[in-house]
C-alpha cells in the first residue's frame, strides 16, 4: 500500500503535539491552579486477529489497526461505566509518560516493554473531575495479552478496530442535559464480543480530534443524536 503508514502518521501527529488546541470538547470550567495532573495512554497497533468489518477510506487505516480501550467498572464514583483510555493520576515522583504506562499495566496488564512511545500531546482540561490530562501517544510494537486486572476498576478491556470506529453508521452526536445546560459531543459505537459500548466524553473527543487532524474522518450524519441518560 502506497503512502505513509498509520504509525508514520501518528508519529507526525505526536510531533505536532498542539493539534488539539483550543480544546473544543470540555464541559464546564476548570480551576487550573487546583487541577490535578493525569495521563492516559492512547495506544494504537496492527495486532488484532479480529479485523474490522468496515473498509476505511483512509489508506493508512488497515482493517487490523486498532486502539486499546477499557470500560470502567459501574461501581466507580467517577466516570462509572464509561469507555476510556488506560490512565490515571500522575504521582509526585513520575512524569506523564511513566504515569500513563504504569496505569496501563495496572488496568489492562499490557507489557509496556512492547510499547513504543511516539510522543505526548497537549494537556487537556477535564473539568468534570478537576484534572488536566496529558495524552501519551503509543504504538504497540510487540503484542502482549490484555484483560481486566481489577474488576473493581474495569469491566472490559478490548481493542477497538479503528476502521469500525470511523464507519459513519457508528458515529453519533451525544447530547447530555444536566442542570439546565446541554452539552453535545462526538460519540462512537463499538462492539466488543457482542457487547456494544459507547465511546463519548473526553475519550470520544480525543479520538474525534485525532481522526480529524489525521484526515481519517469519514463523512457522517452529525444530526444523528443520542441522548445520554446518566
Amino acid at each position: 500500500m502506497n503512502g505513509p503508514t498509520a504509525r508514520d502518521q501518528l508519529a507526525a501527529l505526536a510531533d505536532d503535539g498542539a493539534f488539539t488546541g483550543p480544546w473544543r470538547h470540555a464541559r464546564g470550567e476548570i480551576d487550573l491552579s487546583a487541577a490535578r495532573p493525569a495521563a492516559v495512554l492512547v495506544l494504537f497497533g496492527v495486532l488484532d486477529s479480529l479485523a474490522a468489518e468496515h473498509d476505511a477510506q483512509a489508506l493508512a487505516v488497515h482493517r487490523d489497526l486498532d486502539v486499546l480501550l477499557l470500560a470502567r467498572a459501574a461501581t466507580l464514583r467517577s466516570h462509572a461505566g464509561q469507555v476510556a483510555f488506560p490512565g490515571g493520576r500522575v504521582e509526585p515522583d513520575e512524569g506523564v509518560v511513566e504515569a500513563a504506562l504504569r496505569e496501563a499495566t495496572e488496568e489492562t496488564g499490557v507489557d509496556t516493554a512492547g510499547v513504543e512511545v511516539l510522543g505526548i500531546l497537549e494537556s487537556l482540561p477535564m473539568p468534570v473531575s478537576n484534572h488536566v490530562v496529558t495524552p501519551v501517544l503509543g504504538w504497540w510494537a510487540r503484542q502482549s495479552a490484555v484483560g481486566v486486572v481489577d474488576p473493581a476498576e474495569s469491566a472490559h478491556v478490548f481493542r477497538a478496530p479503528v476502521a469500525d470506529l470511523l464507519h459513519p453508521s457508528n458515529r453519533v452526536t451525544t447530547v447530555l442535559r444536566r442542570g439546565g445546560q446541554v452539552w453535545s459531543g462526538p460519540g462512537f459505537l463499538v462492539d466488543d464480543g457482542g457487547t456494544q459500548h459507547l465511546v463519548w466524553g473526553f475519550t470520544g473527543g480525543i479520538l474525534d480530534a485525532m481522526f480529524d487532524h489525521l484526515g481519517w474522518t469519514e463523512d457522517w450524519d452529525r444530526a444523528h443524536e443520542l441522548e445520554l441518560d446518566l
